[in-house]
């Protein structure tokens, strides 16, 4: 059963306290109010008179902390007593009209949520009081902090802009609580767009080695913009994975158990859910962090013309204020190689076209990302509604479907022609 408690007088707290009286749990408060606590024992909620900083107010035990003080330097006092006192509970702290950005920083590392009055707040406080776990944040941050070693970040091997951007960002949400933490990927960062993005905005993002990376290094893997270890990642299939966020949907059922899983096939990035992250614990990306996330969210959408919701136009709205719109054009516009040219030729050559569908093979590839570059290319075709190129390597075959308007749901074809001898998957408009 959750255990709420109240510390405070404003807003949020009368919120919180109006909508959770009837649902299950225990919910307490500490107020300075005299009146508001005449009221609340008067509707038999528990209520104490007195200062919301002193721990001797306090129950024995609570799951989720809501302070809630209208003053900034208030709030920070109070909370830092609270996370001493409930090291393990969630705490969503009201950052107040006063608050500064050096508040909000300091907030912001001993708080799992900050939330503005001058917002609408009702269902991020209801969805972060609701759960006996303390809401999707609270879990993420309490994942964060269990940790005694270092958090390992890994993107999906030969990372895409959504991939790099999600795995730096995440690496920044931990070290923000005091966690050290690295992102990693496996393969090569080939496409040339996606190295202008690490080379320009000077990312921190780490090649590793499959046969020299140790997982036992590592308090935990967080697994982003892929959901199991061993598929399109290098890691041993058998890697505990304690974090999963993910936009694609699964290939089978992903376990939940003791971990943190944040699947949402409904986006159209995971860029878009590591940005919705940074807005609700009150942090602003760095202006290089904030435009490697909206280039994920514009490649993974396609420009907002792909597999697009609500929340990715938000997530890009929010980044737009810090991005660098110069730097997003010269990303945009890096030399091709000469890999990527020949690989696009040949796929138009070699193109076999039936009624609406164009299939092509490209011969032997250097340059695995080509595919997909030909199959955005081959798709403007006329009359061409569904993309299929592919090409191998020594030991690999590799496969980019693109379709549109089409009544087909192509990463559940890929799935069904080919899981057996591999791996494939993606949305509906687009599989590998």
């Amino acid at each position: 059963m959750i255990r709420r408690l109240v510390l405070g007088d404003g807003s949020l707290g009368r919120t919180v306290t109006d909508r959770t009286t009837d649902q299950p749990g225990e919910l307490y408060v500490v107020t300075g109010d005299s009146g508001w606590v005449t009221t609340l024992r008067e509707k038999q909620i528990a209520a104490i008179e007195g200062d919301p900083a002193d721990p001797t107010h306090y129950p024995s035990a609570a799951d989720v902390v809501v302070v809630a003080a209208a003053e900034g330097p208030t709030t920070e006092r109070i909370a830092t007593v609270a996370r001493e006192k409930f090291p393990a509970a969630t705490i969503v702290a009201a950052v107040g009209v006063d608050g500064s950005k050096s508040t909000r920083d300091r907030l912001a590392a001993v708080a799992d949520e900050l939330v503005d009055p001058r917002e609408e707040i009702t269902d991020r406080v209801l969805d972060a009081t609701a759960s006996g776990h303390g809401g999707r944040m609270g879990r993420l941050l309490s994942a964060i902090r269990s940790l005694s070693k270092p958090l390992a970040v890994v993107a999906h091997d030969n990372p895409d802009p959504d991939a790099i951007a999600s795995a730096v960002g995440l690496v920044e949400i931990a070290e923000s609580v005091g966690v050290p933490a690295d992102a990693y990927y496996f393969g090569d960062i080939t496409h040339q767009e996606n190295r202008a993005l690490v080379n320009l905005l000077d990312l921190s993002l780490y090649p590793a080695d499959a046969e020299s990376f140790d997982p036992a290094n590592y308090g935990t893997i967080a697994l982003v913009d892929h959901s199991q270890p061993g598929v399109n990642d290098s890691l041993p299939p058998e890697t505990p994975a304690g974090i999963v966020v993910d936009h694609h949907p699964p290939r089978m059922p992903i376990d939940e158990t003791d971990r943190y899983v944040d699947i949402r096939p409904d986006v159209g990035s995971t860029s878009t859910i590591v940005t919705e992250y940074f807005r609700r614990l009150g942090l602003v990306p760095e202006q290089a962090l904030s435009t490697a996330l909206l280039y994920g969210i514009q490649t993974d959408t396609k420009r907002f013309t792909r597999e697009v919701s609500e929340a990715d136009f938000e997530a890009a709205a929010v980044l737009s204020a810090t991005a660098n719109e110069d730097d997003l054009d010269r990303i945009e516009s890096p030399s091709v190689t000469s890999s990527v040219v020949e690989t696009l030729a040949t796929a138009i050559q070699r193109r076999d076209v039936r009624d609406s569908s164009l299939a092509t093979c490209v011969g032997r590839i250097a340059d695995r990302d080509a595919l997909a570059q030909a199959a955005d290319e081959l798709l403007n075709m006329e009359g061409i509604t569904t993309v299929l190129v592919y090409g191998y390597t020594d030991e690999m075959i590799y496969v980019s479907g693109r379709t549109r308007g089409a009544s087909v749901d192509l990463g559940e074809i890929l799935r069904e022609a080919l899981d057996q001898i591999g791996s494939a998957g993606g949305h509906a408009n687009m599989a590998g």
